[in-house]
C-alpha cells in the first residue's frame, strides 16, 4: 500500500470519527438539554443551551433546505478534489486535515437537516452573546480559519498548482 492510500484511509477515519464526534454531541444535547434550563459550565461566561437552527451561521436563511444541500455538496465536492489532487506527505498534510475537518463539519450539519429538518446548536458564549453553535460548526470554522492561515503564511502559490484544473493537453 503506497503512502497516498494510507494517508486517505486515514484521512478517511479521521472524518468519520469527526462526524461521529458532532452527532454524538448533538444527541447528548437532545437527550440532556431539550426543554431544560441551560446547562453553566462558568457562569455569565459559558452555558450548554439547546437550540434549533433552522437557517445557517447566526439563523440566517431560514428554510432554505436545498440551498444548504447544494453549498454542501459544493464544500464536500472541492475539499474531495483537493485531496485526491494533493501529494501524500508532511508538507501537504495540513490541508489535508483542512479538508477533513470541513467536510466533517458540512457533513455533520446536512445529517441533522436531513434527519431532524434543523441543526442542533448547544454551545453558547454568553459573555459576549455569541449565536448559538455546535461541534460540526467549530470544524467548519476552525479548518477555513487555519487554510486562511496557510494560504497566508505557508504555501506559496506554486505549492498550490497541485490544485488547478489540468490545461487542455496536459499530461495529468
Amino acid at each position: 500500500m503506497n503512502q497516498k492510500t494510507k494517508q486517505n484511509i486515514l484521512l478517511a477515519i479521521g472524518f468519520l470519527a469527526a462526524v461521529g464526534l458532532d452527532q454524538w454531541t448533538k444527541v447528548l444535547a437532545v437527550k440532556h438539554l431539550m426543554n431544560q434550563p441551560p446547562f453553566v459550565i462558568w457562569e455569565g461566561v459559558f452555558e450548554f443551551l439547546y437550540s434549533e437552527n433552522r437557517g445557517a451561521a447566526f439563523g440566517m436563511l431560514q428554510g432554505q433546505k436545498f440551498f444548504f444541500v447544494i453549498v454542501a455538496v459544493i464544500v464536500l465536492s472541492a475539499a474531495l478534489y483537493a485531496v485526491i489532487r494533493m501529494p501524500a506527505g508532511k508538507k501537504y498534510l495540513p490541508l489535508h486535515f483542512v479538508a477533513m475537518f470541513l467536510s466533517a463539519g458540512a457533513v455533520g450539519n446536512m445529517i441533522d437537516r436531513f434527519t431532524r429538518g434543523y441543526v442542533v446548536d448547544f454551545l453558547y458564549f454568553k459573555l459576549i452573546d455569541f449565536p448559538i453553535f455546535n461541534v460540526a460548526d467549530c470544524y467548519v470554522t476552525v479548518s477555513m480559519f487555519v487554510f486562511i492561515l496557510l494560504f497566508l503564511l505557508v504555501y506559496k502559490e506554486e505549492d498550490l498548482a497541485c490544485l488547478s484544473f489540468p490545461k487542455k493537453g496536459d499530461s495529468k
